[in-house]
């Protein structure tokens, strides 16, 4: 494979409100912010050395533009494009300039819908992870994973493992041997990128590293304290996949952010996946605890890279029901 993927670089959510977005992002969850204007809020973690990893832009609706992931090289992205070509795939070149602190730039339509963009340079910052006086809310240290519903898991899996060169960590599969979930990882670690059977394409969260289990509590209690509670939709509590700590929340536009911390190093050449049965249900959450429905039900839809227009979704390739999905 001609080229080198590292690991999941930022997301790009359309918002209704950056005011409502900021109090929750930045006052209560402790995301640094690098920068904004009345159009853009851009957003990163205390150890996180480049510009952001979540833009966060304005819209009358909202809406997922891209999920991005950082090269190694700029030739990399040549080299994907010609992935993108091989596979009659929709990709347009986001010149060095048209971005905010992003160099050139590399948009496509994945196989299963899903709206991608690869880059290479990012404006380098100051990292501000012993800046401890400025650490604040869940104490937020740089983006960890993508995690996606598409209607046919295998087909994802197949593209992005054979074409794009990402290495399965856990899955879970159904009696019959059929595909329901898979995790995916470029940086050593249980996922860069997870997919789950379910109607789409469509971003189920963007998860985000924590220092520490204890950040999870105090995410929840400065939720509280600040009258946003109801933006907690499903933990704390631990997962059975990645062995994890979690909490799940919706943003004020029903974006889900995972708060995620402790999982395992999955980097050597000899590592074998684990995997689950559908039916295990321990494996979502080990402790026992049912998600709600929402969490199975509601997503963010994509944006399609060359017309702007919200991606179709198809229905999902396998029955659905609620033990498939997990982290």
């Amino acid at each position: 494979m001609g080229f080198n993927i590292s690991r999941a670089g930022r997301a790009v959510l359309h918002v209704t409100d950056l005011e409502a977005s900021r109090k929750f992002y930045v006052d209560a969850l402790g995301f640094y912010e690098t920068e904004s204007d009345g159009h853009h809020l851009y957003l990163r973690g205390y150890e996180e050395k480049h510009h952001h990893s979540l833009l966060l832009k304005k819209a009358d609706k909202a809406a997922v533009e891209v999920i991005s992931y950082k090269v190694y090289d700029d030739a990399d992205l040549d080299a994907i494009a010609e992935v993108a070509k091989q596979n009659n795939l929709p990709y347009k070149w986001m010149e060095t300039g048209e971005q905010r602190a992003l160099g050139r730039a590399l948009r496509m339509q994945d196989v299963s819908g899903l709206s991608l963009e690869f880059y290479a340079e990012m404006e380098q910052v100051p990292s501000l992870m012993q800046r401890y006086d400025l650490h604040k809310g869940a104490r937020i240290q740089r983006i960890d994973h993508l995690n996606c519903l598409v209607p046919d898991v295998q087909k994802a899996y197949d593209f992005y493992s054979k074409e794009l060169g990402f290495r399965p960590s856990e899955y879970t599969e159904d009696d019959q041997g059929s595909l329901w979930a898979i995790w995916t990882h470029r940086k050593g670690n249980v996922h860069d990128q997870a997919f789950m059977n379910g109607d789409g394409p469509l971003l189920h969260h963007v998860g985000f590293w924590l220092p520490d289990p204890l950040a999870l509590i105090h995410a929840c209690d400065v939720l509280a304290s600040i009258g946003m509670g109801e933006c907690i939709e499903r933990g704390p509590g631990r997962h059975g996949l990645s062995n994890a700590f979690f909490l799940y929340l919706r943003d004020p536009d029903g974006h889900r952010i995972e708060l995620y911390f402790g999982d395992y190093f999955t980097g050597d050449g000899d590592f074998k996946p684990k995997r689950w049965s559908v039916h295990d249900k321990t494996r979502q959450t080990f402790w026992g605890h049912e998600a709600p429905d929402s969490w199975f039900e509601e997503a963010s839809t994509f944006l399609n890279v060359i017309t702007g227009e919200e991606v179709k979704q198809e229905k999902a390739k396998l029955h659905l029901y609620k033990p498939e999905f997990t982290i």
